[in-house]
């Protein structure tokens, strides 16, 4: 569902590091529940605190609690807060719709990228990394709710972009990423998460070593105990973590198909 404009008392904020503690204890407890109540271990999932539009002073208090990898849609905000937290023991996955003309600055820092949607931007990746000399773990990001404002390749395109994948052998992949539908209809959003699932068990069917560990990244503050259900073995939270943002949602994803 949408963010909402203005602070909400369901994410209150969070402005110390008892506060991020006690969050996160109630974001992985709830997790926890989720993945019990699917008959899976909870260890199988990774929380994955996200801290687009958090100012880097509370991004510390994070660390301090605890987090050692951070989420960032954008890439220029992610850079910009890893050379301001560069004395910190964090790592950055960007998450949000990568610009090839951007390569570069991802394959510079980098710890993961769970946005790749096309092959474009994987050329561009891979020639970075290897100038670089590092590798890169990557989740493709696949639109299961058939919104056009989301980013992802269609569903059907999947299998053809994964075979097409290991002519980059600077990019690691790990597995598929989604976005479900905004919504309150449970059974819409669960169809998301069900769909992604399916393409990554065809995928393993078909040829295994084309999707890596098969994670299946998926789920936000408002549906990660769903995705949980459904198989997520990585859950991107944000607002259950650090409080609502002031920012909305559609300044950051989903965005429009002009965005590169």
């Amino acid at each position: 569902m949408p963010a909402p404009s203005t602070p909400s008392p369901d994410y209150p904020t969070a402005h110390t590091v008892a506060d991020v503690e006690r969050n996160l204890a109630v974001v992985r407890r709830r997790l926890d529940v989720a993945a019990r109540r699917a008959g899976r271990d909870p260890a199988e999932v990774r929380l994955l605190p996200v801290s687009k539009t958090v100012p880097e002073e509370r991004v510390r208090l994070a660390v301090a609690a605890g987090v050692t990898l951070l989420g960032e849609n954008k890439v220029q905000e992610a850079l910009r807060k890893h050379r301001a937290l560069a004395d910190l023991p964090v790592a950055w996955s960007v998450i949000g719709h990568l610009q090839s003309n951007k390569a570069r600055d991802v394959a510079a820092f980098a710890a993961e990228f769970q946005a790749l949607d096309r092959l474009k931007v994987a050329e561009a990746l891979d020639r970075r990394l290897e100038a670089a000399g590092r590798t890169l773990d990557v989740h493709v990001q696949v639109n299961t709710s058939a919104e056009d404002s989301k980013f992802g390749m269609p569903p059907q395109e999947l299998p053809a972009f994964l075979a097409a994948l290991p002519r980059y052998p600077h990019l690691r992949v790990r597995g598929l990423m989604t976005l479900a539908v905004f919504t309150t209809d449970t059974a819409r959003v669960r169809a998301c998460f069900r769909l992604l699932r399916t393409l990554r068990d065809r995928a393993r069917e078909t040829d295994p070593a084309l999707i890596g560990p098969g994670e299946l990244s998926m789920g936000m503050s408002g549906d990660y105990e769903v995705a949980v259900e459904e198989g997520a073995g990585c859950v991107r939270v944000g607002q259950a973590i650090f409080g609502a943002r002031s920012t909305p949602d559609h300044y950051y994803w989903p965005e429009g198909p002009t965005g590169g």
